[in-house]
């Protein structure tokens, strides 16, 4: 069984997506978790909430897009700081020993950008990475940490890289989420019967997606280890 790695309700979390609030719940079962649905409104809406919930801690927590051509699917990132709209918000270092940058695991620090919308192309990432100096982005983050900062309170960044600096996802990436952060299947439909010639790049996607989470819950499952021993 899993070892929780910190005690109940000592850390929120915001994720974008219903699969990653349950690999959340293996390894921090006491502690609320906000899912956004990977919108902007749903992500402010979910920060609010972990700020009013009192926790001692907040974390944005789940899939990352490559910025950095050198970070593969798979590369678990613990960031220094979140860029949002050209303003840097320094993570807690506290939180991120927590988190697992201790300097031996392996982790990859550097800026995470925050976007308010899907960046779908690879030619997109490489202009966001030349602009804003960050490894990679997401969706989350930049309201985590802006909410956080607000009423000083420590947040941190645990994230995994999903889709490459280099891979250009198809259009069904950018609809096929429900508001509830599952997945519209209706959209995803429409979508490939408007243009069936992107499933090959769903698959690639969808392979992508299943390394980052196995390299998370790895990642977990060895921090949990360590802090039980």
């Amino acid at each position: 069984m899993n070892k929780s790695l910190l005690s109940p309700a000592d850390i929120g979390f915001l994720v974008g997506l219903k699969a990653e609030a349950s690999l959340l719940r293996q390894f921090f079962p006491g502690s609320p978790v906000a899912i956004s649905g990977a919108t902007r409104e749903g992500a402010q809406k979910g920060a609010a909430r972990l700020i009013a919930s009192g926790v001692p801690s907040v974390v944005s927590f789940g899939l990352a897009a490559g910025l950095d051509p050198a970070l593969r699917p798979g590369t678990i990132l613990v960031p220094d700081a979140v860029v949002k709209d050209g303003k840097l918000y320094p993570c807690s270092p506290t939180v991120r020993r927590r988190l697992g940058a201790d300097g031996s695991s392996g982790v990859v620090a550097g800026a995470l950008l925050h976007s308010d919308v899907v960046v779908l192309t690879a030619e997109e990432k490489q202009r966001l990475a030349m602009e804003s100096g960050c490894c990679a982005l997401d969706m989350e983050s930049g309201f985590l940490a802006a909410a956080a900062q607000a009423v000083k309170r420590p947040f941190g960044v645990l994230r995994v890289v999903c889709d490459p600096a280099d891979r250009t996802l198809p259009p069904a990436a950018g609809i096929a989420l429900s508001p509830d952060g599952g997945l519209g299947a209706g959209a995803l439909m429409s979508s490939l019967l408007r243009n069936p010639l992107q499933i090959g790049s769903l698959i690639r996607l969808g392979s992508d997606a299943s390394r980052a989470r196995h390299a998370m819950q790895r990642f977990l499952e060895v921090k949990a280890s360590a802090l039980s021993s």
